[in-house]
Parts: structure tokens; sequence; C-alpha cells
């Protein structure tokens, strides 16, 4: 059973159906028991860093999240915001703290060029570094992004980046792999059939 968070942060329609069609069983839930008795995690979001981070502990997901992806190694897909969260600290609105799984901070997008605007809103090309996991037979790809601050990954975990993206200078993280933790800043539910077939590597990856 894969469960999707759902915790108040965007509209997580377009990507419970993009999992029905790869999954028999999955559930849209704020139910911490649920989470607890799910084989794997989606956290999806779009929205400001701190308020999804509050959205979180409102609904006391925090701790079931790092109980049972950390001490339990269940496998997470972090989407959009959900791999911002990984990082130790977002400049988002202030200073707050994250998840803290990825050694990073979040940081605004800057460009001072002219036909460059933020957020980023749109496709964009992701230069692969791994071609195993979440890219196994894809080449080339383009995905729907839509962000106005990215994950600096700190030098000690760059090791756990596998694809980035130039925007306006920007080199982005575009998805991350740490074992059992696997994380995208792009949509793919809204990325037609690339996006469709990153999920579908998710659910094999983690079946093996």
């Amino acid at each position: 059973m894969l469960a999707i968070v759902d915790y108040g942060m965007g509209n997580v329609g377009s990507l419970y159906n993009a999992f029905s069609l790869l999954c028999e069983d999955v559930k849209l839930t704020d139910d911490p028991d649920i989470l607890s008795k799910s084989d794997a995690i989606v956290v999806p979001g779009v929205g400001a860093f701190s308020d999804g981070i509050n959205n979180l502990r409102k609904k006391g997901l925090l701790d079931v999240l790092n109980k049972e992806v950390i001490e339990k190694n269940k496998p997470y897909l972090g989407i959009c915001l959900g791999l911002q969260f990984l990082a130790e600290k977002s400049f988002e609105g202030g200073e707050h703290e994250g998840f803290g799984w990825i050694k990073g901070t979040v940081k605004k997008l800057q460009s001072n060029l002219e036909n460059i605007r933020v957020p980023q809103m749109g496709w964009n090309d992701a230069n692969i570094l791994k071609n195993d996991g979440l890219f196994n037979e894809i080449q080339k790809p383009t995905f729907y992004f839509l962000h106005s601050y990215f994950l600096e990954v700190d030098e000690r975990d760059k090791k756990y980046v596998t694809s980035i993206c130039d925007y306006g200078g920007n080199m982005i993280t575009a998805t991350l792999q740490k074992k059992n933790i696997y994380a995208v800043q792009f949509h793919p539910e809204k990325s037609q059939s690339t996006g469709l077939k990153l999920l579908k590597n998710f659910i094999e990856d983690i079946r093996k």
C-alpha cells in the first residue's frame, strides 16, 4: 500500500490518479496510523516551506515520518516541497528547520538575466548524473517545474544528487536518492509520459 500524505499543500488529486494507474492500493491520507501501515510514503506539496512544515507539525506527522523513513527505512518519495523538506533548513520567509535527512539549505532562485523569471514555471531538461533508480530506461528527460526556491545540497551529500537542471545559471537539484529516500523538485504527475515512467520506476525500484 502506497500512502500519499495530504497535509493541505496543493492539489494532490492528479498525483493520486497517476499512482492509481500504477498501484492497486493507493491511499490519500493524513492519518499517522495509515502511514505506519503503508509500504511506501509519498510527500508532495506546493507553496511555502514554512506553511508546509507547520502543517505537518500540527497534524503530528513529523515524528511518524522520521520513525517510518529513518528508523524503519520505509521508501519515501518527496515531490517539490517534499524534496525541500529533506534539507537541514530553509530561508523561505525566515529561517525554518527541515527534516535534516539531507545536508543542505533551501535558498531562493536568483537570476540577473532578463528572460529568466522567478518562479521557474514550465518545462526544463534534467541532466542525469546517475541512470539507475528513478531514471531506469529514461534518457534526456524534460519535466514540469513550479518553484521559487531550491535545495542547495552540501558537498558532503552531493553524492546523493542524481540529476540537475540549469535555470538562469542556478544549478538546481532536480532529483536525489539516499538509500530509501527518493525526491524530485519537479512534478512528475504533470510531466506526461516521462513523469509517469519515473513514478513507475520508483515503484519498481522499491519492490526489488
